[in-house]
């Protein structure tokens, strides 16, 4: 007689809305500094099993398409990364390009496949450059809140570690921005350094530290701006808004 063996069936992994909310949550707009969901860039979220269908608005339809694109294929890269997911749809509504970009996502044929001989080249240049400004103004922030707590004055500036700023949001924000562009995370590494990792010789620190306060002035304000147009474009996503927090 033969022995009888026993199936244990495996239901599936269903993909929940707050699983496809913090994926979306990840993904940056480049040019603000951002998490799309508090922009309030996402229109619509729908989760069917382990389908996901996400639609996405911009301030305008005129954003610049390298932007859009930029943002669009994120979201769907970060919502492909979900455990058990099944057919992802990331759409971009309302925008003069929207037909490609949705067309080229479904397809994913990456953005000089999607734009052709439009596209000048791939999007890493882009990212890179937006990631540097990012490092900047987050750590003006960081060296801000030092100096207006009287932890640190200016001309000490070009001493200060990572280890030497309080654990919190400015110096989470901090850390990450520099893992994003390659730099190092370790206590004992110098804080005011330029993109490339070398620190500022103490006789500059005040001009470079003035010069990122104006990225970082300029990224907060094009953010409220285009949170107003946002708002004017489509009445009620106020709701869907929320602050800028350090990180």
């Amino acid at each position: 007689m033969r022995e009888r063996t026993e199936m244990t069936l495996v239901a599936p992994v269903l993909v929940t809305v707050e699983a496809v909310d913090a994926a979306l949550h990840t993904v940056v707009d480049p040019e603000l500094d951002e998490p799309i969901t508090d922009l309030g860039f996402v229109r619509s979220r729908v989760v069917d099993g382990r389908d996901v269908e996400v639609h996405l608005r911009l301030p305008t339809s005129f954003c610049a398409p390298n932007f859009a694109y930029l943002m669009a294929a994120d979201a769907q890269d970060a919502l492909l990364q979900l455990p058990g997911v099944g057919r992802v749809v990331v759409c971009l509504d309302d925008h003069h390009d929207s037909d490609k970009i949705n067309e080229g996502l479904a397809a994913q044929a990456g953005y000089t496949g999607t734009f052709g001989h439009e596209a000048e080249s791939g999007l890493d240049h882009l990212r890179r450059t937006f990631q540097r400004k990012a490092h900047t103004a987050a750590l003006e922030r960081a060296c801000s809140e030092l100096l207006r707590s009287g932890a640190v004055t200016v001309d000490r500036l070009h001493e200060l570690t990572l280890g030497d700023i309080p654990a919190g949001r400015s110096k989470h924000a901090l850390l990450r921005r520099r893992a994003d562009i390659g730099l190092g995370v370790g206590p004992h590494e110098k804080a005011f350094v330029d993109d490339e990792g070398r620190p500022i010789p103490q006789e500059q620190v005040p001009v470079r530290l003035r010069f990122a306060r104006t990225v970082r002035i300029s990224i907060d304000g094009n953010a409220h701006f285009c949170r107003g147009l946002l708002t004017t474009r489509y009445p009620g996503s106020e709701s869907d808004q929320r602050p800028r927090s350090t990180d």
